[in-house]
């Protein structure tokens, strides 16, 4: 079995390699041919910390595996990150652990893939400033998934926290440092969000962290931070009159609380939000009508995504000799 730092994923899978996986694994769930059972959470304590056991299979990659992945959002104040996990590749055919990685890096790596995915699907071709709510890892990654596929010339990184957006330069400073100079922080989100082409959310928050009415015409959202029935970061407002399109229908109806408390609170119908990523993907849906529309993408996340990911890092290791090998029964 192979063992596979962070580093390691990082140099085996690029961005847009990653975002191409991500199309091929939603496509194949939405067509029925791969498995991803609703996520098993163990609630940890209120702050609020979770353990998340996330299986997958994806036959069209050979990709089998798991993650578990844990959330404690009183972490950065230990100075430690808020999402730690580790991802498990099994030989589908034999049963065997092929390999096992650092998860919090697949984890933000993915979830930026899946929102450039959207992205390359739904956003005008044209955008030019993505503005990332939540400077945290997650919106690193998403910064970077969107640059990779629209000629973005600004990054607006947003965050109530001076020394979050600190941090975050720093980040992408490290992991992307071609996007460096393109980067500015502020803490007005209206402002942000009235310059922004495209908006990425990537909080935990519980209320919406934008107004609706800030929004420009045009403008399309990544949503990912909420992944719970109780979170919420964008608007119902925004909900309402936007072109919505999900992940995974069962799991939003488990989780997405965007879609959820608008949903819950009879202002919208669940017809609005039927059309997945798939689709778009296969070319039985389309992700925008005008260069006028609002588009929002919902994303809480799918194990898919993660196993694809390992498969194709554990595959690329194997051809550059990367990684160390483990004998479990040694």
């Amino acid at each position: 079995m192979l063992a596979l730092s962070r580093s390691d994923v990082k140099e085996l899978v690029p961005m847009r390699e990653a975002v191409e996986l991500m199309k091929t694994a939603f496509h194949e769930l939405t067509e029925g041919r791969a498995q991803a059972p609703v996520r098993a959470v163990v609630e940890v304590n209120d702050d609020p910390s979770a353990m998340l056991m996330m299986p997958g299979f994806v036959p069209a990659s050979n990709a089998l595996g798991f993650k578990v992945v844990n959330f404690f959002s009183g972490n950065p104040a230990k100075g430690l990150p808020t999402i730690n996990a580790i991802v498990c590749l099994i030989d589908a055919e034999t049963g065997e652990p092929l390999g096992i990685m650092d998860g919090g890096y697949v984890t933000a790596l993915r979830t930026g893939a899946v929102s450039g995915a959207a992205t390359d699907l739904m956003a005008r071709s044209d955008s030019k400033v993505v503005t990332v709510i939540g400077a945290g890892v997650q919106g690193v990654t998403q910064a970077a998934a969107v640059c990779s596929v629209r000629p973005i010339e600004k990054i607006i990184a947003v965050d109530q926290r001076p020394e979050q957006l600190v941090r975050y330069r720093e980040m992408i400073e490290e992991d992307w440092p071609e996007l460096a100079d393109r980067v500015v922080t502020a803490t007005d989100v209206a402002e942000a969000v009235a310059e922004a082409d495209v908006i990425c959310t990537a909080t935990t928050a519980r209320a919406p962290v934008f107004s609706d009415e800030d929004l420009k015409p045009g403008t399309h959202i990544n949503g990912i931070g909420a992944f719970t029935p109780e979170m919420q970061e964008v608007p119902p407002a925004t909900v309402i009159r936007s072109r919505i399109v999900i992940d995974n229908l069962g799991a939003i109806l488990a989780e997405a609380g965007d879609l959820l408390k608008p949903l819950n609170d009879g202002l919208i119908d669940q017809s609005k939000f039927t059309t997945e990523l798939g689709h778009l993907v296969a070319g039985s849906a389309v992700g925008r009508a005008d260069d006028e529309e609002i588009t929002f993408f919902k994303s809480v996340g799918n194990a898919v995504q993660d196993v694809v990911v390992a498969r194709f890092a554990v595959d690329r290791a194997k051809e550059t000799g990367t990684g160390v090998s483990i004998d479990l029964t040694a």
